[in-house]
């Protein structure tokens, strides 16, 4: 109960400073949104579009009532999509007209979002009593806007965007299943301690449970959870672009965008372990499990003046320069924090906290924990935390006019949505296509291998984890782990938190640091859920965190929380969920947007769900679609788009999709291209080009099923490759 006590303090301390104006009918189904991911799966995936996808209806709401302003979705054709508009009358009272498109058209969209959840009872029934509350009939589903009704129109604007949903890769009609992926290694069942030598130790393994409870809270229905979206790469994004993409093979075809290339592959070291990258990144992973504990007396300054303030020109890029970049031993990164508030001028004041203290909040709070929103809808949190501060201006990139409540929400919304949309569009096709290992999985398969530092010693193996005075050694007779016989003397241990095995009450319990088995290790998260259920590379939160970060310095024009700090009140044994913690009060305190983005990413490896490999190429990916998503809603904000900006990035258009026999493609350029349609085995079905401005392709005889149209230019470059499917 602690966790769930506390999501309400964090509702009346972080978001303590809220304005004294009634909020915007966004905000407020946004909210609604918000408590419905909070009881369903934890998929960020799915609400990172849920997200996104809301954003969007809302903002088109408001901007077809709008003089400047161009709709994204509504009367234009999105990613492939024709949602066909007419127009309808202008209303003598806007703001009354916005409210109800906007709650009918979430009410019919949340409604069929949230039908399946595991807490569908609770949201569908808060969705109709809010409803209701707002004097309109859910009863009413006409989508006939001709007669001039706007609840007609916002019925219908969900209509539109739960079709699009349903043809738009991601497979929602069939619950987000995967069609293609499987895991190349058998799954480890954790409670049995057994050898994991066996393993592809660069490939994700499975985690097998008794119960597994995702982050939400929610039992889960297998034992055994499958790989969450490892072909989201193929959703429809918002603001990625063909020139981004890659479309590669590894099992099955995986649509990357902005591919960071590689991770760190295990190498077979020669005596020399340490300085194998994949040795290095992971194994300090469990060297970071050793600062995991309140017993420990080392302070830190976690205050602004402390912390933060990493320049992104110094984010590593070699081996060499994470190495420098991330503190093995000591747990943080160069990070030198801030001299003075800029609002007030004056320093930041210290705030010296046990660093076992602080690592293990981190863990929890950027995790979410049982109460989750998922990344995506904790950094929405956060940003409405911000526009409900006294001390914002809400004028977009902090210049123009001061907006009302509901166009600064529908403003901030599609570019925050948008950006977390393209992170899990981005972030989880790289996931499927590497298929990345995590740290419970190599570090248990590097201590069952052996030792990789010295053969002179026991147990070395190429394969093995390096040693490292401290953190990594080998038992030897007489150490308490030895054993009654000492069968354990030579393998490896780790000092490490303990793990779940030494809790028996989470109320009163804490595992705390000691020398543990290095087949042994644990994460620090609750023994029914301990890994989420996706590999590793990339970091989905350094790259959640990282985009919105750039998003709200734009959206706000200014890189510092409001009043130059953004706090969380962190309350002694209150907490912490699957331990008693932490062992004293203290305040999480960020100057700047980016700061408590990067401390995202830190928690992430404190928590030993990500070594540093995974974090960095999130934080860059992060960084850039940010900027993108932020670029493009803008341009949506002023009407600024060109008719072949709309279209797609190449000046083409596709459709329908799905298509019968005959497909349509637009060339607004009319640039010498060539069709060339697959099926999913590779091979060639039809070819033709052209360079008229319409064409036609009619293509019999095919069969019902999913079929691959690249479009290439003159000079065989391809231009875009399109998902069709056939009726």
């Amino acid at each position: 109960m602690k966790k769930i006590t506390y999501f309400l303090v964090f509702l009346f301390t972080f978001l303590s400073i809220q304005s004294h104006s009634q909020h915007s009918i966004a905000r407020e189904w946004n909210e609604q949104l918000l408590d419905a991911i909070r009881v369903d799966f934890a998929r960020p995936t799915v609400h990172a579009r849920n997200l996104f996808h809301t954003s969007m209806l809302m903002y088109d709401a408001w901007a077809i009532f709008d003089e400047q302003a161009e709709t994204v979705f509504l009367g234009k054709s999105f990613r492939g999509f024709d949602c066909p508009f007419s127009g309808i009358d202008t209303p003598t009272d806007v703001d009354a007209a916005r409210h109800e498109v906007i709650s009918y058209a979430m009410f019919r969209l949340l409604s069929h979002r949230f039908q399946n959840s595991p807490g569908s009872t609770e949201s569908l029934a808060s969705f109709s009593s809010y409803l209701a509350s707002l004097g309109y009939d859910e009863n009413f589903t006409s989508t006939d806007y001709s007669t001039g009704s706007y609840a007609a129109l916002g019925n219908y604007l969900a209509s539109e965007i739960i079709a699009f949903g349903l043809q738009d890769g991601s497979h929602e009609q069939s619950g987000y299943n995967n069609l293609y992926y499987n895991s190349v290694n058998e799954p480890l069942v954790l409670e049995l301690y057994e050898d994991n030598t066996g393993i592809d130790p660069n490939r994700w393994q499975p985690l097998a449970f008794d119960v597994f409870i995702d982050q939400s809270g929610n039992v889960y229905p297998l034992n055994t959870p499958d790989f969450v979206s490892p072909e989201w790469g193929e959703v429809a994004p918002f603001s990625l672009t063909t020139d981004e993409l890659e479309i590669l093979n590894n099992g099955f075809d995986s649509y990357l965008y902005h591919n960071p290339g590689d991770p760190a592959y295990i190498q077979n070291s020669n005596e020399d372990g340490f300085d194998d990258p994949y040795k290095w990144y992971f194994t300090l992973v469990a060297s970071w499990s050793s600062h995991l504990d309140p017993d420990d007396n080392t302070l830190i300054d976690i205050s602004p003046n402390g912390l933060g303030n990493v320049d992104f020109v110094d984010l590593p890029q070699t081996f060499e320069e994470f190495r420098l970049f991330y503190d093995y031993m000591e747990g943080g990164d160069p990070g030198s924090g801030h001299a003075l508030n800029p609002y007030t001028n004056a320093p930041y004041t210290p705030q010296m906290v046990k660093r076992g203290d602080y690592a293990r909040v981190l863990a929890e709070f950027w995790a979410d924990g049982p109460d989750s929103e998922t990344p995506p809808g904790h950094w929405f949190t956060i940003m409405n935390y911000v526009s409900d501060h006294p001390l914002v201006e809400k004028r977009i990139n902090g210049q123009g006019p001061v907006l009302s409540n509901l166009e600064w929400d529908v403003k901030c919304y599609l570019a925050l949505g948008g950006a977390m949309h393209d992170c899990a569009v981005t972030t989880w096709g790289i996931k499927g296509y590497y298929d990345y290992i995590r740290p419970i999985s190599a570090i248990r398969y590097m201590a069952g291998k052996g030792q990789s530092s010295d053969m002179s010693l026991p147990n070395y193996d190429p394969h093995g984890i390096p040693l490292v005075p401290g953190r990594i050694e080998l038992i030897e007779s007489g150490d308490p782990l030895a054993g009654d016989s000492d069968e354990n003397v030579g393998r490896v241990k780790i000092y490490a938190w303990k793990g779940p095995d030494f809790i028996a009450d989470p109320d009163v319990d804490i595992a705390g640091v000691d020398w543990v088995l290095g087949e042994h290790w644990w994460p620090y998260q609750r023994p029914t859920f301990v890994t989420p259920p996706f590999a590793g590379y990339v970091s989905g939160h350094s790259t959640f965190s990282r985009a919105a970060a750039e998003v709200l310095t734009l959206l706000t024009g200014d890189a510092f929380f409001p009043g130059g700090m953004g706090t969380f009140d962190v309350v002694q044994n209150e907490f912490l969920v699957f331990e008693e913690g932490p062992s004293e009060t203290f305040q999480l305190q960020w100057a700047t947007y980016r700061d408590a983005s990067d401390q995202t990413s830190l928690s992430r490896i404190w928590g030993g769900i990500h070594p540093p490999i995974d974090d960095i190429p999130g934080r860059i990916i992060g960084a850039e679609i940010g900027v993108e998503a932020y670029t493009l809603a803008e341009q949506y904000f002023n009407a600024t788009l060109s008719t072949e900006e709309f279209v797609t990035e190449n000046s083409i258009r596709i459709y329908p999709n799905p298509f019968s026999n005959d497909l349509n493609i637009r060339n607004y350029r009319s640039q010498s291209l060539r069709f060339q349609l697959y099926g999913l085995d590779g091979k060639l079905i039809h070819s033709e080009s052209s360079n008229n401005p319409q064409v036609t392709l009619t293509i019999e005889g095919l069969e019902s099923g999913l079929y691959l149209l690249k479009v290439l230019n003159k000079n065989n470059d391809v231009l875009t490759v399109e998902k069709l499917i056939k009726n």
